[in-house]
């Protein structure tokens, strides 16, 4: 075990739990509140379907809305990495994402941001292999920015 005394780890648990700490996704925590709560905008190209397959699986998906997420996604590449004679070797993939979230019922917007991540990927002679490489790099960062999200709106709801 990571912790070596565990007697330790009980005692910091309780110490937790004695403090008001309640999990986010705990029966009546913050997290309830926004399961199955939350519908984003249709997606349009393929960095919103895999932004909103993820917010999905973090959130759920939504039976019943109670609040709308309206989203716009942009990436860009940037070399992050080059060998003489070869080019590119490391790619840096940017995005950004400005969110807002409104009540449905009242119209109010109860949150809005804008966030920022970034992922890399390598790239090699196969142009297959750069290709699906690129796929999967939009792929997690889709879903940082879908983590990042749902984080701020669970932090927004929880005060």
């Amino acid at each position: 075990m990571w912790l070596s005394d565990r007697r330790a780890f009980l005692l910091g648990a309780l110490a937790l739990s004695g403090c008001g700490f309640t999990p986010a996704y705990a029966p009546g925590g913050p997290g309830a509140a926004l399961r199955g709560q939350v519908r984003a905008d249709d997606p349009s190209d393929s960095l919103g379907f895999a932004f909103v397959g993820a917010l999905e699986e973090r959130l759920g998906r939504p039976q019943t809305a109670r609040y709308a997420l309206a989203y716009s996604i942009t990436t860009s590449e940037r070399g992050a990495a080059s060998v003489v004679g070869v080019g590119e070797t490391r790619i840096a993939l940017l995005g950004s994402i400005d969110y807002s979230l409104t009540d449905t019922a009242t119209g109010e917007t109860v949150t809005s941001a804008s966030l920022r991540n970034v992922t890399n990927y390598s790239t090699t002679a196969n142009q297959l292999a750069t290709q699906r490489a690129r796929e999967d790099a939009t792929e997690r960062l889709m879903r940082i920015l879908a983590d990042q999200i749902a984080t701020r709106l669970l932090a927004a709801l929880a005060e």
